[in-house]
C-alpha cells in the first residue's frame, strides 16, 4: 500500500467517522450499476458536519492554490460537486458555476448554469471519483463553452484503472484528497474492518465489475 500523507489519514478518518463511507466486504452493497461492493461513498454527510466540512473545504482550496496556482472560476459537477466547490469558490474568492447532467429541457436550456468567460482558468470539483465518465463529461462541457479547464479534484476517488484511463485521454489532471489505498489503511488501523478483509477490498478495486464477496 502506498504512503499516504497527514491529509488523507485525516480524510479518511473524518469519512469513516461520520460513516459518509461504510465497508462491509461480506456484506456488500449494490451500486446502481449493477455492481456489487464492498464500500458505499456518499460525501455529501459531511455538509451537515461543520468541523469536517471546514477541513474539506481548507484542503481543496489549498490543494488547488497548490497544484494549479491562479484560477479564475469554480466548477462543481451536479449534484454532490455544486455545495463542495460553492464552498471553495467562496473560500477563494472566486467565480463559480455549476455543470448539469444534462441541459433543461425548458427555458434557456442551459447545460452549464452560471456566467462563463471564455479562456477562463477553471478548476473542476467533485465530491467522489468513480470511473470518471459523469466528471469528465462536466470537463467537456466547459471546455465546449470555452473554458480553459486545468484539472479536476475529489474528496475521495476508488482509484480504479478505468478512471486513470479516462482521465489521461481526457488530458485533465486529476487529484483527490483521500484515495481508496489510503482509506483502507486507516480503516484497518481503526478496526472498521479485519485485516483478513482487506485482500478482499483489493481485489474489488481491481475488477469491481466482476467481484464478489468470499463466502
Amino acid at each position: 500500500m502506498n504512503d499516504f500523507n497527514e491529509v488523507e489519514q485525516k480524510v479518511a478518518e473524518s469519512l469513516l467517522q461520520i460513516k459518509a463511507i461504510k465497508l462491509q466486504p461480506k456484506s456488500p452493497f449494490t451500486w446502481a450499476s449493477g455492481w456489487r461492493s464492498p464500500i458505499y461513498c456518499d460525501n455529501r454527510v459531511t455538509l451537515s458536519h461543520p468541523a469536517i466540512r471546514t477541513y474539506i473545504r481548507q484542503k481543496l482550496s489549498q490543494r488547488i492554490q497548490e497544484e494549479f496556482g491562479s484560477v479564475e472560476m469554480i466548477s462543481g459537477v451536479a449534484t454532490a460537486g455544486i455545495p463542495q466547490g460553492v464552498l471553495v469558490a467562496q473560500d477563494l474568492g472566486l467565480p463559480f458555476t455549476y455543470v448539469r447532467s444534462s441541459a433543461k429541457d425548458h427555458g434557456r436550456q442551459n447545460l452549464i448554469e452560471g456566467e462563463v468567460v471564455s479562456g477562463q482558468r477553471v478548476v473542476v470539483i467533485e465530491d467522489l471519483v468513480s470511473t470518471g465518465k459523469s466528471s469528465l463529461i462536466a470537463v467537456k462541457a466547459l471546455r465546449e463553452a470555452g473554458c480553459n479547464v486545468v484539472g479536476l479534484i475529489s474528496i475521495f476517488t476508488y482509484g480504479f484503472e478505468e478512471a486513470v484511463k479516462n482521465f489521461t485521454e481526457a488530458k485533465c489532471p486529476l487529484f483527490s484528497l483521500c484515495t481508496y489505498d489510503s482509506l483502507i489503511k486507516v480503516a484497518v488501523d481503526k478496526s472498521y474492518v479485519l485485516e483478513s478483509e482487506v485482500d478482499m477490498l483489493e481485489q474489488w478495486r481491481k475488477d469491481p465489475a466482476n467481484w464478489e464477496p468470499h463466502v
